[in-house]
């Protein structure tokens, strides 16, 4: 018998994560069934929308996320012994799966492809789901074309930074804000943003008039909140807006969301076109994007960065200094 431990939400979070929101709780795995495969966690993947989808669940549950592992054993003769999978199981140490095809995300389990030398955890970053986040949504919905100006906010995190180097790749302008002087020097001097911004040193209209004086063409939003409006305000004539997230708002009491400045008569006057999206969406053609993505990563055209955090025990820290923006790129722990 293989004994797993796992991290169970027991109390909705209010405002910021609390330890004491969780509970480690060990139990014993059965036997494995016809098309199940045990398998030991490697890499767990820590993201902003954990925080979000907190809401949606009922308390008690097992703190789902993306996470890279080992198949000790199998009852499947697609998924041998010694093969990595990518799933959504989560924050454990040991996971039994059902590899029985499926449309739901949830349960979603497959072969890590060939990383071609490359870590393992990159494919719960920039080749997986926050790589297919970027690289459909900036390419399916903003459809950048070379020349233009492309605003990425978040730009320094695991999705942003992504955004920012895809929309480069294709010939644009990239203008980022992220939250520190280190984050802007990283995204200018190593990933080749065009400008970056310090969004609580400067002032956010005034800097991006400056930095996009023509104006904006494509706007990436991870944040919301004020800085979303002002951008959107500035943008171009039949500009595009793939909405990824808010994380500005994500730890606020949700009786009291911060309000912004009004978008209508931006998005009336000037045609924009602003578009939520689930990633899920591109779940049929998930194996196109990370493909490209490792195909990117080994041309040396996109930079995989990586904050990673040691210890099945650490795993919540990790969350809550994503939460703060302690990390610079994808956040992940090493179990």
């Amino acid at each position: 018998m293989v004994k797993q431990r796992k991290y169970v939400v027991k109390k909705p979070f209010q405002g910021l994560p609390k330890k004491s929101d969780f509970e480690i709780v060990e139990t014993e795995l059965p036997p494995l069934k016809d098309n199940e495969i045990l398998v030991k966690t490697e890499w767990v993947s820590v993201d902003p929308y954990l925080r979000a989808y907190n809401s949606r669940y009922p308390v008690p549950y097992d703190q789902f996320s993306y996470q890279v592992g080992v198949i000790l054993e199998s009852k499947s003769a697609k998924y041998p012994v010694g093969k990595r999978v990518v799933s959504h199981k989560g924050w454990c140490d040991y996971c039994i799966l059902d590899t029985v095809p499926t449309k739901e995300f949830t349960k979603m389990v497959y072969l890590l492809p060939d990383m071609q030398g490359i870590s393992p955890s990159v494919g719960i970053g920039a080749a997986g789901m926050p790589g297919n986040t970027a690289y459909f949504g900036l390419l399916e919905l903003c459809k950048p074309k070379e020349g233009e100006t492309v605003v990425v906010t978040g730009a320094a995190g695991a999705v942003g930074s992504l955004v920012g180097q895809i929309a480069k790749i294709k010939g644009c302008k990239v203008i980022g804000f992220a939250g520190s002087d280190a984050k802007v020097q990283w995204l200018e001097k190593e990933l080749g943003f065009d400008k970056a911004f310090n969004y609580k040193t400067v002032d956010v209209n005034k800097a991006l008039k400056e930095a996009a004086p023509k104006g904006v063409d494509c706007y990436f939003d991870n944040v919301g909140g004020e800085i979303s409006s002002i951008i959107i305000n500035q943008m171009n004539d039949y500009g595009r807006v793939a909405v990824c997230g808010a994380i500005s708002a994500y730890n606020e009491d949700p009786t009291k969301i911060p309000k912004a400045s009004i978008l209508q008569p931006a998005l009336v006057f000037r045609q924009l076109k602003i578009e939520g999206f689930l990633v899920w969406r591109w779940g049929e053609r998930w194996t196109e994007g990370v493909t490209q993505l490792i195909t990117w990563i080994k041309e040396g055209k996109l930079k995989a960065r990586e904050h990673i955090t040691e210890g099945f025990d650490n795993i919540f820290d990790a969350f809550v200094g994503m939460l703060n923006g302690e990390n610079t790129g994808k956040a992940v722990v090493k179990i």
